[in-house]
């Protein structure tokens, strides 16, 4: 903590209260205070963004109120405009906050969609006829119906 006092003295870092909901102080960079009040500021654009269950940034349940998600690869967290609103653990959706029937739809379609591989820069024609290359269909998983 006197490390952290040392650099606001010098004005290399700022000390104070930058996001709600977490206790004690917290310390950022100069430039870093600007660009939270501009986020706070921006009107929400609704993205959704789907993460794995074992990905680092799988906060839900420690940082949040609510269930917290197992950190396994089968399972999904959904974020809308940087706040949870959806889990799928177990194959089974569980919603966080209540939607309307259409963005809980757009929300299920968005957990349950597979990774589409992104696209190669060497055509299927330039690899046939090798041997020591192996082509395979991409494997998509069967959707519940």
């Amino acid at each position: 903590m006197r490390a952290y006092r040392r650099l606001e003295s010098r004005g290399e870092i700022r000390g104070g209260r930058f996001v709600a909901g977490f206790a004690g102080e917290q310390f950022a960079l100069p430039d870093a205070v600007g660009m939270l009040r501009e986020v706070r500021r921006q009107p929400a654009a609704g993205a959704l963004i789907s993460l794995s269950g074992a990905d680092p940034l799988n906060l839900v349940g420690i940082l949040t109120p609510g269930p917290k998600l197992p950190a396994l690869t089968g399972n999904r967290l959904l974020y809308r405009d940087g706040l949870p609103i959806a889990l799928l653990a177990a194959g089974a959706v569980q919603f966080l906050e209540t939607l309307d029937p259409a963005s809980e739809w757009e929300a299920h379609k968005a957990l349950l969609r597979c990774a589409e591989p992104a696209p190669s820069s060497v055509s299927e024609e330039a690899l046939r006829g090798r041997s020591d290359i192996v082509i395979r269909a991409p494997h998509r998983p069967a959707r519940p119906s």
